[in-house]
């Protein structure tokens, strides 16, 4: 009997060596898991000791107070984010798939005619300040949300149903942009909006073949005055070439008749003067040189002499001989 009671204490001895090394190692773990943190290259943390902040923590292997003592949040910092309205993309690969679900209390909305547009866009952003994120706001994420919700249908609400629909998006879509910064300078969430981005917008159902037929008659009127000023600019710059051209001919017509004319004027004048200087020699010389442009271009030339006493006197008789 007293065999077995001892053995009965070696028993319960070692299975309290046991359990108590159990015991260690379940403490150990416990200690790693809740003092070893690993942030990723992408994020910082934020270290809450006893509900208040202490301290960021750079990406790596970083250690915190165990058991609680310490809380960490791992904010994506160098991370573009984004928030969908009026749709969500459940998978987005080679191609896109969205999520079937209606969103419709995000994206419709009151135009400035009074009108409803249904208005699907997206937010991108980034995290620049991980303690403002976390403790200026409170829940960031959906105060977000409701501040780009909100930024969106103030600019709809300022505009009519066309400019939103047709030639206003991309405008629409700067002012979101601009409004939703001042307003998270404004409320100190540390978040820097990167782009406001309108994915598609859409008049109600009921409406949309007489809004299609719309667009297409704009789209139509812009590619016709696209047409109109293509041709005018192939056919108005050489029009002006061709007409400049002519007046620059014209010029040079003018000024040669008129140099010309100057000429003659002056060789007269000349030729006067040295006519009033001697009448004679001068009406001599005039005549001969007009004889001497003259008579070439006479053909067989019969010169008769009244003081010559032969019966037919002939001039180039040799040249009448060779004509016959």
């Amino acid at each position: 009997m007293e065999e077995l009671e001892e053995k009965i204490r070696e028993a319960i001895e070692l299975l309290r060596g046991h359990l108590k090394q159990v015991l260690i190692g379940a403490v150990v773990l416990l200690l790693l898991l809740t003092a070893v943190k690993t942030i990723g290259p992408e994020e910082e943390g934020v270290v809450l000791q006893l509900g208040k902040y202490d301290r960021t923590l750079q990406p790596g292997l970083n250690f915190i107070l165990p058991f609680g003592l310490e809380k960490l949040y791992k904010i994506p910092v160098q991370r573009q984010l984004k928030h969908e309205f009026g749709f969500r993309t459940a998978a987005s690969d080679t191609r896109s798939i969205y999520d079937d679900d209606s969103y419709g209390d995000e994206s419709s909305m009151l135009t400035g005619d009074l009108n409803l547009a249904d208005v699907e866009w997206v937010v991108q952003y980034r995290i620049v300040d991980s303690y403002r994120y976390l403790f200026r706001v409170r829940n960031s994420e959906k105060t977000f949300r409701d501040m780009s919700e909100a930024a969106m249908r103030k600019v709809v609400g300022d505009r009519t149903v066309n400019e939103v629909l047709t030639v206003g998006r991309q405008e629409a879509a700067s002012r979101v942009e601009v409004r939703l910064q001042e307003m998270c300078d404004e409320y100190e969430n540390g978040i820097r909006v990167d782009q406001v981005v309108l994915q598609d917008v859409n008049p109600p159902e009921l409406v949309k073949p007489s809004f299609n037929a719309v667009n297409e008659a704009q789209q139509e009127r812009s590619t016709l005055i696209n047409q109109a000023e293509s041709q005018y600019n192939s056919v108005i710059p050489r029009a002006r070439g061709e007409a400049e051209e002519t007046v620059q001919l014209a010029e040079a017509y003018a000024l040669t008749r008129v140099n010309g004319a100057t000429g003659e004027a002056d060789r007269f004048n000349a030729v006067y003067e040295e006519f009033v200087k001697a009448p004679e020699v001068t009406r001599k010389r005039l005549y001969l040189e007009t004889l001497e442009r003259v008579l070439p271009k006479v053909g067989n030339k019969i010169i008769v002499d009244e003081k010559s006493n032969n019966v037919l006197p002939l001039l180039n008789i040799g040249t009448l001989d060779k004509a016959k």
